[in-house]
């Protein structure tokens, strides 16, 4: 059995630490407490295995989000088995409800930091459509010219060959009948361009449909739960300081 003091600065008050270190505490088995102290640091003791409280201190360094844990000094004194579980120790009224208020601001800017990037996102992939179209129709307009240029072209060999034809009817109009085959392939090959460049654009839409979609169910799932929490929290509050 061991016993840690443990005495946490940085960013540490108003932003949920109490909570992570408790959340962290309970799920390794370890008895103690978590308290504020005036000095804007946070005081840890708790007691548990060896093991269990290395893995603890090891924890609750945390760097994340708007948390950020830039010391811990830790001190150990002998165990006394007086706790029963590790809990947090509320400061007063004014204090609290300004911890929670902090905390609540940490998020929503937290949270508003994730919708403007969700929206730069959005806009990025509405900008890879809108290149895709552009590129896409750009193909288009290319097939469309290289069919302008193979009819005039193709013209050009007809008119030449009605022109041979009327010496030698039989050799003009079978090539005549080669050339027609030719013009025709060609023109096979530009719808199929066509139809590429169609389904192209198609499937732009569609990911485009599917990543908004997404993003706003995860948003919306997000904005829930983080909610949710805060108002169990406020409601623990008014329960702590006999509000209702």
């Amino acid at each position: 059995m061991k016993r840690a003091v443990i005495v946490a600065k940085g960013k540490v008050q108003k932003a949920g630490y109490r909570d992570f270190v408790q959340d962290s505490a309970r799920e390794l088995g370890i008895t103690g407490y978590v308290e504020n102290r005036e000095d804007g640091d946070v005081k840890i003791v708790c007691e548990g295995k060896e093991a269990e409280i290395k893995q603890f201190i090891e924890n609750i360094k945390v760097k994340k989000g708007f948390l950020d844990v830039s010391e811990a000094s830790v001190s150990y004194e002998e165990p006394t088995g007086e706790f029963k579980l590790f809990k947090i120790k509320y400061g007063d009224v004014p204090e609290e409800l300004g911890d929670r208020l902090g905390a609540a601001i940490l998020y929503l800017n937290a949270t508003n930091q994730k919708l403007d990037a969700g929206f730069t996102m959005l806009g990025g992939k509405m900008d890879e459509g809108r290149e895709e179209n552009k590129h896409g129709f750009g193909m288009l307009a290319g097939k469309i010219d290289e069919g302008r240029e193979e009819n005039k072209q193709g013209f050009g060999m007809l008119a030449g060959k009605i022109d041979e034809g009327r010496e030698e009817n039989k050799q003009g109009f079978g090539m005549l009948a080669g050339k027609m085959d030719m013009m025709l392939e060609k023109q096979d090959e530009t719808i199929g361009g066509v139809r590429e460049v169609s389904e192209r654009i198609d499937r732009g839409k569609e990911d485009i449909v599917t990543e908004i979609g997404s993003l706003r169910e995860d948003l919306k799932s997000y904005m829930e739960e983080k909610f949710t929490r805060i108002e169990h929290e406020v409601e623990a509050i008014k329960a702590k300081i006999g509000m209702v």
